[in-house]
C-alpha cells in the first residue's frame, strides 16, 4: 500500500509539470494521499494533524530566512549595492571567463555563509545582474551560480545541511569536511574545466560601456552603498548568524536608501515588500525584482511540503521501502543505492532537510557512521537542488529570476554523485575479483 500511495504522489507531481500546473497543488493532492494513508492505518484526524503541525514547526527558522532573502535581494538593488558593484566591474569581466568566475566567487560566498539562499539572494544576483548586462546565456551564468551556491552548502562548517549530517550521523563536522575535500578535489576540476571551456568556445555576450551609463544616472553610486555587501562578508568570517549577518546587511541597505538613494520611508517598506523597479526604463529589465512577495511561491512550497516529514513519521509510510534499499545495495553497492534513494526522497520531500533526514534513516544500515556522512553529502545534498519541484533548487533560481533550465548547467552537483559512484563501483569490482 505504501508504494502505491507514493506512486500516486508521484504521478501528481510528474502531471503537474507535463500540464504546467502550479506545483503546489500537486503538493496539496501530495498531502491529502499521505493523510488518507494515516487514515487508512487507524489514526485519528486529530493525530494527523499534529503530526503535520509538527513537520511544519521543524522549517519555521527557513521560513523566517525567506523573508530576509526576499528583502536583501530588493533592497540591495534599491541602495545601490548591485548597480555600483555592476557599474565598476561589469567592463573589467571578460565573457570569455565569466562563467568560471562566477562559481568560484559564489563558492567562496557559499562556504564563508553556509547557505545557497543568502548566496544566491546576494552575490549570486549581482553575478547575475552582471550576466543579464553583458547579454550572456542565462541558463549557463545561473547554473554556474547554483553550482557555487550549493559547494559551500555541502562543505561549509555554518552550513546548516552539513550540521544536520553531523548530528544524524554522529561524526564531527570537521572531520566530515576532509571527507568531503577528497571526494570531490576531481568534480570541482572537472566543473572549472567545463566552464573554462564553454566560455573560451561560445562567447556568446558582448559588453558595451553604454550600457554603463544608466547605472549613474539613476543611482549615486558613492562607495558606501558597497557596506551591505562588506557586512555580509566580514559578519561571514567571524561566524555571526546567517539571520544576524542578513538582518544588519538589510538595515544598512535601507539607512542608504533612506539616505543616499533619497528614498521615502514609504518607498523603501514598498520595495522591501513587493520587490525594487528603477525609475529609468533602460534599467528595469536588470534591476527589477526581490521583496518578500518573491519568496511567496517557495514558501508556500516548503510549508506544505515540510507537513509531510510529521506524516511520514507518525504513520510509518516508508518503514516497508528499508528492505528493498538493503537489497538494492548488495546489487550496486551501498552508495549506488544510497544514491537511488537520495533522487526518490528529494522527489518526495520537495526539500533538503526532509530528504536528507529519509535517506538517512532507509539507508544507515549499510554504512558506517563516518562513511554515511560522506555518502550523504555527496548525494542528496547535492541531489535536492537538481529536482526542479524541490525548494533546494527552485528557491536560489527564484532569487535569481533565472529558468528552471538552469539546474541543467550546474555541472558541479551532478558530477560529485556520478564521480564517486564510479570510483565505488570500481571499488567494488575489484574487491569481487579478489
Amino acid at each position: 500500500m505504501e508504494w502505491i500511495f507514493l506512486g500516486g504522489f508521484c504521478a501528481l507531481l510528474c502531471a503537474s509539470l507535463v500540464l504546467d500546473v502550479f506545483i503546489l497543488w500537486a503538493l496539496l493532492g501530495g498531502y491529502l494521499l499521505f493523510f488518507s494513508y494515516g487514515l487508512l492505518k487507524g489514526h485519528k484526524p486529530k493525530a494527523l494533524l499534529t503530526m503535520s503541525l509538527q513537520g511544519l514547526k521543524t522549517v519555521k527558522t527557513i521560513l523566517f530566512l525567506f523573508l530576509l532573502i526576499g528583502m536583501i535581494t530588493a533592497l540591495w538593488r534599491a541602495s545601490g549595492t548591485i548597480p555600483f558593484l555592476i557599474y565598476h566591474a561589469a567592463g573589467l569581466i571578460s565573457p570569455a571567463v565569466f562563467p568560471l568566475l562566477a562559481f568560484l566567487l559564489c563558492s567562496v560566498m557559499s562556504v564563508l555563509t553556509g547557505t545557497s539562499f543568502g548566496t544566491a539572494a546576494t552575490i549570486g544576483v549581482i553575478c547575475m545582474s552582471i550576466s543579464q548586462a553583458m547579454g550572456l546565456n542565462p541558463v549557463l551564468s545561473a547554473g554556474a551560480i547554483l553550482s557555487g551556491a550549493f559547494f559551500g552548502d555541502r562543505c561549509s562548517p555554518m552550513s546548516t545541511s552539513a550540521l544536520l549530517v553531523a548530528a544524524l550521523t554522529e561524526t564531527d563536522i570537521y572531520d566530515n569536511i576532509k571527507g568531503m575535500i577528497h571526494t570531490a578535489w576531481v568534480p570541482l576540476a572537472l566543473t572549472c574545466s567545463t566552464y573554462l571551456a564553454f566560455g573560451l568556445t561560445h562567447p556568446q555576450g558582448t559588453f558595451s560601456q553604454d550600457l554603463l551609463a544608466p547605472f549613474a544616472q539613476g543611482f549615486r553610486l558613492h562607495w558606501l552603498t558597497v557596506l551591505p555587501a562588506v557586512v555580509i562578508i566580514l559578519l561571514s568570517l567571524f561566524k555571526c548568524k546567517v539571520k544576524i549577518t542578513m538582518g544588519l546587511s538589510i538595515l544598512v541597505s535601507a539607512i542608504l536608501c533612506l539616505t543616499l538613494q533619497d528614498m521615502t520611508l514609504g518607498q523603501l517598506l514598498k520595495t522591501a515588500l513587493l520587490g525594487y523597479t528603477p525609475t529609468l526604463p533602460e534599467l528595469k529589465n536588470l534591476l527589477s525584482g526581490g521583496g518578500v512577495i518573491s519568496m511567496a511561491t517557495p514558501l508556500c512550497i516548503v510549508s506544505v511540503s515540510s507537513t509531510f516529514s510529521g506524516l511520514f513519521n507518525g504513520t510509518g509510510l516508508l518503514d516497508g521501502l528499508k528492505g528493498a534499499v538493503h537489497k538494492l545495495a548488495r546489487k550496486v553497492t551501498p552508495f549506488g543505492s544510497l544514491l537511488a534513494t537520495s533522487i526518490l526522497t528529494s522527489m518526495i520531500s520537495c526539500n533538503q532537510s526532509l530528504a536528507i533526514m529519509l535517506s538517512h534513516s532507509l539507508c544507515r544500515e549499510d554504512f558506517s557512521h563516518q562513511d554515511l556522512a560522506i555518502g550523504l553529502e555527496n548525494t542528496v545534498v547535492v541531489i535536492a537542488p537538481l529536482i526542479p519541484w524541490s525548494i533546494a533548487g527552485t528557491v536560489p533560481l527564484a532569487s535569481l529570476g533565472a529558468p528552471p533550465e538552469a539546474m541543467l548547467a550546474a555541472c558541479y552537483l551532478y558530477l560529485i554523485p556520478l564521480w564517486n559512484l564510479a570510483v565505488n563501483l570500481k571499488q567494488h569490482k575489484k574487491s569481487a575479483l579478489q
